[in-house]
């Protein structure tokens, strides 16, 4: 037996509690999965111990070909068959309810899950930016928020935190982002990363979209009246570009790490990414995600209804969330995705 036995395509999901010892299979001939009983015995394969330091939810890989052992790390995306499609014209996706787009920017979903159209937003003013709030504390968020900006030409005001990870993504103009007095040039569809302590400001030498998101979870953009002198040398490559060569492939699909731990950021990650024409299987994640549509036409589907989405149209999906995103056009459908807490963006159930 050189290989093991593939028990569940997609991962087990698990409440583990602290103290406990969990024995994860890795042969898949296991009749407890994702557990071992003994069917091992007589194979090269060996049960890998899980002691749990803390309650959490946790992914205990189901494919058997994670290189995470014993955690799910995405690997059975790539397996013959694996990553599944659903059929949008089914009978059951036909029944359900389309939400339609109003005059407001936010079009509920299921639970705490909905869409942000940023085409309807109203900007609030601050010196040459215009800025709203996309997700937050209030918004359901309990791991990240995210905001959207735009500013002409010049500078923007010094932005800061509260001692949160702060990642960037421009969609439009040119020009530098200075962060904690180190500045970096830019151009559309740059990511940026700004660390715990730090603060940035926008100089625009064409007019600038841009999206900003912290982690964890802040209410309002906080403008300082000074640029502080404290950049991290530690991490002195901030920036994130789009490179081809970076890509991971997840069957048809594919996603690139923008701003990730080698930019220094150690609980929020960043990542663009292409959905074909097609419909993915309804899934779940174990972390919150905010996605940003760039470019293409498509709809987002949870449990109960279903909404079509655009380029400058945000999807916030809380934890746990059953949903599924359908890209309606050839050429595909340009995504950016930020999730918190997590590394991973490949690991679904």
């Amino acid at each position: 037996m050189s290989e093991p036995v593939i028990a569940r395509p997609k991962g087990y999901y698990f409440e583990v509690k602290a103290g406990q010892r969990y024995l994860w299979c890795a042969c898949g001939r296991s009749a407890n999965q994702p557990f071992c009983d003994g069917s091992h015995a007589g194979t090269q394969f060996k049960p890998v111990l899980f002691v749990a330091k803390q309650d959490e939810d946790v992914l205990f890989c189901g494919c058997k070909h994670t290189g995470t052992a014993p955690f799910c790390d995405g690997a059975h995306n790539n397996l013959p068959g694996a990553y599944g499609e659903d059929d949008p014209d089914s009978a059951a996706n036909r029944a359900i309810k389309e939400v339609p787009h109003g005059a407001h920017p936010e079009v509920p979903l299921d639970g705490e899950c909905y869409v942000f159209a940023t085409s309807r937003a109203k900007l609030a003013r601050h010196g040459a930016m215009g800025w709203c709030r996309i997700i937050g504390p209030d918004k359901g968020a309990l791991h990240q928020s995210q905001f959207y900006a735009e500013i002409g030409e010049g500078a923007s005001p010094v932005i800061g935190a509260d001692g949160r990870h702060v990642i960037l993504f421009i969609t439009e103009g040119e020009g530098e982002v200075e962060i904690s007095g180190r500045r970096f040039a830019f151009a559309p569809r740059t990511g940026a990363y700004v660390k715990p302590g730090e603060a940035f400001r926008i100089h625009a030498a064409r007019p600038v979209k841009f999206f900003v998101s912290t982690g964890p979870a802040l209410d309002a953009l906080i403008f300082l009246d000074a640029m502080p002198d404290n950049f991290d040398d530690a991490h002195p490559n901030r920036l994130a570009e789009i490179d081809p060569s970076q890509r991971h492939a997840m069957a048809e699909r594919y996603f690139q790490m923008l701003v990730h731990r080698e930019q220094g950021s150690t609980l929020i990650t960043q990542f663009i990414g292409n959905i074909p024409r097609s419909k993915a299987e309804p899934h779940k994640h174990l972390y919150e995600e905010a996605l940003i549509f760039l470019g293409g036409a498509g709809v987002v589907w949870t449990e109960n209804v279903k909404t079509v989405v655009g380029a400058g149209d945000v999807l916030f999906l809380p934890r746990k969330l059953t949903h599924s995103v359908q890209c309606t056009v050839d050429g595909g459908f340009d995504v950016v995705g930020v999730i918190c807490p997590g590394h991973n963006p490949s690991i679904n159930y």
